[in-house]
């Protein structure tokens, strides 16, 4: 039964007789033998020899059987070792009521040593059957999710690989878009959202602009102003992103479509490219928004310098006639005041090598 030696069975009874008589028989069968005088002492003795089988009188003082069983099978770490009940009460009342309670078998003193012998042999049986099934659970659970943590590995490795393609274009650098991930996330956690949730935007956040890829090189690489015209095809990457990931059938790209659209949307309706506002804005691109203007004002560009944490935290805060506070979802903003020091530790973690910033 045990790895290590013979199964281990706990003698629960006041009288010491009975215990040094079941402990005899039991010896003789090969089994290790434990024993508690009463009920408390046997819950406490189950925690920490952990038997694999329980022999448990009904009538003891402080804590009787019915009671001891109830607990043993309340508690987590000992509602799997199987209970014989041993008494000398023979009345169908008492048998029904220690079932009831959780026993597995019910014993009349005298005890007969070929019905104990049977009785014992087949519950250990049925545990170290159970015991097998727990642990094959454990293994296949283990196998699962090192399996799906590498499944998700591999999905994010596709994911920067196919957004690298758009950011190579625009900013010669993955940095970008795996700080945006590490900002997205904390920023929901701090905002409260589920594990999911959190999980969700960090893999999909990446994508926000993927659309960039379907932009011309001459409008997306021009370092000096747009036109009019040129804007507004600047401004088609949002729908080019959700278009092209709108195929996906994974919750990340449902969610990396839902932040392409929408991540320039601004919460005073000032954002395009469907002019939304407040909450009709999906929370994860309000979210990535504020992630996003925070990066874009940290990095330099061949249109302008890299700020400092400071600056770009006075600027998302106060204002600086192009970015207003106003544009931000509010509990966003709150939590992003509140996170600043670790949006400034990713950034710096993951800051662009010299010769990326010189290429910018």
């Amino acid at each position: 039964m045990n790895k290590l030696g013979p199964a281990k069975i706990l003698i629960v009874d006041d009288e010491e007789r009975n215990v040094k008589l079941l402990g005899a028989l039991l010896r003789a069968e090969g089994y290790a033998i434990l024993s508690a005088p009463n009920g408390r002492d046997a819950l406490a003795e189950a925690v920490q020899k952990k038997p694999d089988l329980i022999l448990l009188d009904i009538m003891m003082s402080e804590m009787d059987g019915f009671e001891t069983v109830a607990w043993l099978k309340s508690d987590s770490r000992t509602k799997t070792v199987p209970v014989i009940m041993v008494s000398a009460l023979d009345d169908r009342d008492s048998k029904m009521r220690a079932l009831e309670f959780g026993a597995e078998e019910f014993l009349t003193k005298p005890v007969d040593r070929a019905d104990l012998k049977v009785r014992v042999r087949n519950l250990l049986r049925l545990k170290e059957y159970n015991d097998f099934l727990v642990d094959h659970n454990r293994i296949l659970e283990e196998q699962v999710k090192e399996r799906t943590l590498q499944l998700a590995t591999a999905y994010r490795d596709t994911v920067l690989t196919l957004v690298s393609a758009a950011e190579h274009k625009d900013e010669s650098t993955g940095h970008h878009v795996r700080r945006i991930s590490f900002y997205c996330r904390v920023l929901a956690e701090a905002m409260k959202q589920s594990d999911v949730f959190q999980e969700a935007i960090f893999n999909a956040s990446p994508m926000h602009d993927i659309g960039k890829i379907g932009i011309p090189d001459q409008v997306l690489l021009k370092t000096s102003g747009f036109t009019p015209a040129e804007w507004v095809i600047m401004r088609t990457h949002c729908a080019l992103g959700a278009s092209i990931l709108a195929t996906g059938t994974s919750p990340y790209t449902h969610m990396g479509a839902e932040i392409a659209l929408n991540h320039h949307e601004c919460w005073d309706g000032s954002g395009y490219p469907n002019g939304l506002s407040a909450e009709s804005i999906p929370l994860s691109a309000r979210i990535m928004q504020i992630c996003d203007v925070y990066d874009a004002l940290r990095s330099q560009r061949p249109y302008k310098p890299a700020l400092t944490h400071t600056r770009a935290v006075e600027i998302i805060t106060q204002g600086d006639g192009r970015t207003l506070p106003a544009q931000f979802d509010p509990g966003a903003l709150s939590c992003f005041v509140e996170q600043a020091d670790r949006f400034a530790a990713i950034y710096d973690q993951h800051v662009e090598p010299e010769r990326d910033r010189r290429s910018a």
